[in-house]
């Protein structure tokens, strides 16, 4: 069998026809509230009657829900609210259980994601102690294009972001299940639209295409009372590669940009700000002009309240302040010497924590970098080893399976000019080879080195450029498929290959945002009283139509079992650590276990908040669906 070479389309809205009314979908079997819907495929046609032989064309991949089963027919509507659009016929349709996609993560470090006609032949590799034997030969006929026994597909070899180009490939099915090596993964039954016989863009496509990529670096910087010196150096180094960019003539490809943050002005207003852009990229452009702008920036006159500083907010601003979208290269760089807030602090001016800003930055596609500045002072506060899970924590980048957190011991201001300075350079050369074809076109950079911020900042530039030419050289055509696929490279099983998510229409997401506001007010009042956390919360799923008698008043209930968080999340290929409270194992948690917690539900409440707040972050899978069935891929990382 030929090999299927997989793209990852678009989806594509198409006029339908012929509305009429019904009463409502029908149900899941086992469901109260999950309607059974279907997506359809590209041979799909929308007919007025069941017995009609032709009707009209619908784009790959819409969704439909099931008002009524007639055998080799179905009658469809976009939405829940009565509205019918016609029959397709059962046939051409698959089953959508759980409304879950994968997304497949930057290829740049890994092998690619390969689609797999059964499960059986998927398991033969996972079970295999030597899997690299089987799966070397296979990577090397994918480079050739050559059949490859018991697959059908394989991820495209340049990296579509769907947050540019939004592509569904639905979970039908999954399994979690583990290595030879005793490594955990996700084995997916996934469908998706295909292109057969694509054509493999020539060198000189992407050769052209490379010389207009660009990059952008945003320092994000301490600047609360003791951080002049280290202000002073980033300085020097924006001053120094504006220099070098302008002799290179590199002004146009590569942007710098600065923000500063210290902490709430509430609790010491005399700080004058918490978080402050200075500089956008692409607003200055030479030495001259940075010096300008820079001008007033310094070190508060007064101390904080706290030694950690609002760092979040900086990273928050630089995330949602910033006009990415110009740029392929996307790097921040946060320089303290001091923790962040915790977002469920009273003093966090944005209410998220480290995981729920990497989450906002895999979204934007950008790379965060820390520059921990190993002071005196902090270690006087006890303060270095806390910053440091939490930034190693922030700057974790699945692209490259690491984190991108470098220490500067003793806070040495040489030590901490040399490693700016490096990173600057680096990032300039890549840009420079970049504008000269080079680069990405090529194997992925060594990673020897497992410690050395140039091969990071080299591995990470390469992947960046495999997303700019996923980007510019999208593929279309399809046709479909559907095969099991790992979440896992079969042979560095530390890498990520696929993200699950689940897509949340606007009502899911309010009801998820209402329920985790529900439990984080119970497990507040449980602090102190365990029972009443839970008393709290069997109240507020008998207020939600639970059974009461059903629910017990055993300690060993749990938190899941009481159905707070909504069918939508049932069943999905995730662990939910909250759903597996009960209240003995809350009563016998530690106060830090209990605070932490409860600080995790915060983060994610705000979290949440800023997906619904984000217009452009919804898409409609049928564009006759009223707007509130529109849905967002949330990570399932984030969930409860």
């Amino acid at each position: 069998m030929k090999l299927i070479s997989m793209t990852v389309s678009a989806v594509l809205l198409s006029a339908l026809s012929c509305n009429t009314y019904a009463d409502t979908p029908l149900l899941m079997d086992g469901k109260k509230s999950i309607y059974q819907r279907v997506l359809t495929t590209p041979s799909c046609v929308l007919k007025k009657n069941a017995a009609d032989t032709s009707g009209d064309k619908v784009a790959a991949f819409s969704r439909f829900y099931i008002y009524k089963d007639e055998g080799n027919s179905l009658l469809v509507g976009p939405d829940i609210s009565g509205k019918t659009s016609g029959y397709l016929d059962k046939s051409c349709v698959v089953d959508w259980k759980m409304q879950t996609a994968l997304m497949f993560t930057n290829p740049a470090s890994r092998n690619r994601a390969l689609v797999f006609k059964t499960k059986d032949e998927l398991q033969k590799i996972v079970d295999n102690s030597k899997p690299s034997d089987v799966v070397t030969p296979m990577m090397e006929k994918l480079k050739k294009n050559e059949s490859i026994s018991g697959v059908i597909s394989a991820e495209p070899d340049t990296y579509v972001d769907y947050k540019k180009q939004f592509y569904l490939l639905p979970i039908l099915d999954f399994e979690e299940t583990m290595f030879d090596d005793g490594n955990y993964l996700r084995e997916l039954k996934i469908a998706s639209v295909t292109k057969k016989g694509d054509a493999s863009k020539s060198q000189s496509d992407l050769q052209n295409e490379l010389k207009n990529f660009k990059a952008a670096v945003v320092f994000v910087i301490d600047s609360s009372i003791s951080m002049q010196p280290y202000i002073d150096r980033t300085k020097e180094t924006i001053n120094s590669i504006a220099k070098h960019i302008k002799e290179q003539k590199l002004s146009d490809s590569v942007h710098f940009g600065l923000i500063s943050f210290r902490s709430s002005t509430k609790a010491v207003p005399e700080l004058e700000y918490v978080s402050k852009v200075f500089v956008k990229p692409g607003e200055a452009t030479d030495a001259n002009q940075f010096k300008q702008k820079l001008e007033s920036l310094n070190q508060a006159k007064v101390s904080s309240k706290y030694f950690d500083e609002d760092s979040f907010a900086g990273i928050n601003s630089a995330l949602n302040k910033i006009d990415w979208s110009d740029y392929g290269g996307r790097y921040v760089v946060l320089i303290t010497d001091a923790g962040g807030i915790s977002g469920s602090d009273k003093l966090s001016s944005t209410g998220l924590d480290s995981k729920e800003l990497r989450a906002e930055a895999k979204h934007k596609g950008v790379a965060i970098y820390a520059m921990h500045l190993l002071t005196d002072s902090g270690k006087r506060n006890s303060n270095h080893d806390k910053a440091k899970n939490q930034y190693q924590d922030l700057t974790y980048n699945d692209t490259i399976s690491k984190s991108l957190y470098y220490p500067v011991n003793a806070g040495d201001v040489n030590s901490f000019g040399n490693k700016i300075d490096e990173l600057s350079k680096s990032i300039t050369n890549q840009v420079k080879l970049a504008s000269q074809g080079k680069d990405a076109l090529g194997t992925a950079p060594d990673e020897k080195d497992d410690s050395n911020m140039a091969s990071d900042t080299a591995a990470l530039g390469y992947a960046m450029q495999l997303a700019y030419l996923g980007e510019k050289l999208g593929t279309s055509a399809p046709d479909f498929l559907s095969g099991w696929i790992a979440d896992r490279d079969l042979v560095s099983h530390d890498k990520v290959t696929s993200t699950p998510v689940v897509l949340l229409t606007k009502d899911e997401l309010s009801s998820l945002k209402d329920v985790t506001k529900k439990i984080l007010d119970s497990a507040n009042e449980g602090i102190l009283k365990p029972e009443d956390m839970f008393s709290q919360l069997r109240s507020v799923a008998v207020s939600m139509g639970r059974d009461p008698s059903a629910l017990g008043k055993t300690d060993s209930l749990k938190l899941g079992e009481l159905g707070l968080l909504g069918e939508y999340l049932e069943d999905l290929p995730y662990k939910s650590r909250i759903q597996e409270l009960d209240e003995q194992t809350w009563a016998n948690m530690g106060p830090d276990e209990q605070n932490q917690t409860i600080s995790d539900l915060e983060s994610k409440l705000n979290y949440y908040q800023q997906c619904n707040d984000d217009s452009a972050r919804w898409i409609k899978l049928n564009p006759k669906e009223d707007a509130s069935m529109a849905v967002y891929p949330i990570p399932l990382e984030v969930l409860p």
